[in-house]
């Protein structure tokens, strides 16, 4: 192949589909067309400072679709955002293990920020619900910078992420608050709450394989090393059931819970899903036969796409 007659040609900035397609096929090459998954390229930021509290300095781990068609002169799109609280008990989280499963979600084009909250030993009750406050009015003020669609925001979370994820749900802005970047509104358009507890008081009335009474049990801890039956109007205080209005608006809830659950019991779900359907708020609950505490088809496409699915319904 001789380059000697070549001549340069314009250089293309219309949409990738629009590219002209290449004709030369040299002798013995095999021709494929592959369908298109649709996905987003992942842009993975970790260790973003949003607060500095107790001592403690909070991160978020960002995961930011790569929109492509950038390089292609088109305009930045701005996505929906999910804030993911990861389940330690309260204790000290260990994020990184959400990673795997957010780079999935994000694929589907929506930005997630995975939260670390103050644990329990540092600051018990309301900390984890003030940082995840927080971290959501963060993500708002700094929109235009992660390209977040500001009016497009859901929460999540997993074990006690997902009593974070419901408390601050339900009680929004004003209720268990710091006030940092307390201009800007950390209201979200919908909530995913994996076996999240929601009643700690009553958690060691139904089979399981912990205690969640003693001073140093994760609810103890939680209400400030204490034992949960000689404090119940701490513990009361706890359950995001406690805050429920009738007068105040509350986020659509998706509720997922496995049905042999050793460490949170199913009856936690179910007593949120029957509170909120009393006071005529949006719930929905599901099953999952099998499931234990994020094993038994959780960390399945089925139970991640049902997950997309709703929150695609409220930050379309």
């Amino acid at each position: 192949m001789s380059d000697n007659n070549l001549e340069r040609v314009p250089l293309y900035f219309g949409p990738p589909d629009g590219f002209p397609a290449s004709d030369e096929l040299p002798d013995g090459v095999k021709v494929v067309t592959f369908a298109d998954r649709g996905g987003n390229a992942v842009d993975f930021r970790p260790d973003v400072v949003y607060d500095e509290r107790d001592g403690e300095t909070l991160h978020l781990q960002l995961f930011l679709p790569s929109d492509g068609m950038m390089m292609f002169g088109a305009p930045p799109k701005k996505h929906p955002l999910i804030v993911y609280v990861p389940g330690s008990a309260w204790m000290r989280q260990v994020v990184h293990m959400a990673l795997a499963k957010m780079v999935r979600v994000c694929e589907h084009g929506y930005a997630v920020a995975v939260v670390q909250y103050r644990p329990s030993d540092v600051a018990p009750f309301p900390a984890q619900i003030e940082d995840a406050k927080t971290a959501i009015r963060f993500m708002r003020r700094h929109a235009d910078e992660y390209r977040i669609d500001a009016d497009k925001i859901a929460i999540w979370g997993d074990s006690s992420g997902g009593h974070t994820a419901v408390s601050v749900g339900i009680t929004g802005d004003g209720l268990l608050d710091n006030g940092t970047y307390g201009d800007t509104s950390c209201s979200v358009n919908c909530v995913v709450d994996w076996y999240g507890a929601t009643e700690i008081a009553v958690m060691n009335y139904y089979a399981g394989g912990m205690d969640h009474i003693a001073a140093n049990s994760p609810e103890g801890m939680l209400i400030g090393g204490l034992d949960v039956f000689e404090n119940l109007d701490k513990a009361r205080k706890v359950s995001p059931l406690y805050y429920l209005d009738p007068e105040r608006a509350t986020p659509p809830m998706l509720i997922m819970h496995g049905d042999r659950d050793p460490l949170v019991p199913f009856n936690q779900s179910v007593r949120l899903y029957e509170a909120l359907r009393a006071q005529g708020k949006t719930a929905e609950l599901y099953k999952l036969i099998g499931g234990a505490h994020g094993s038994g088809g959780f960390d399945g496409d089925e139970a991640i796409e049902l997950v997309l699915e709703y929150v695609g319904r409220y930050l379309s």
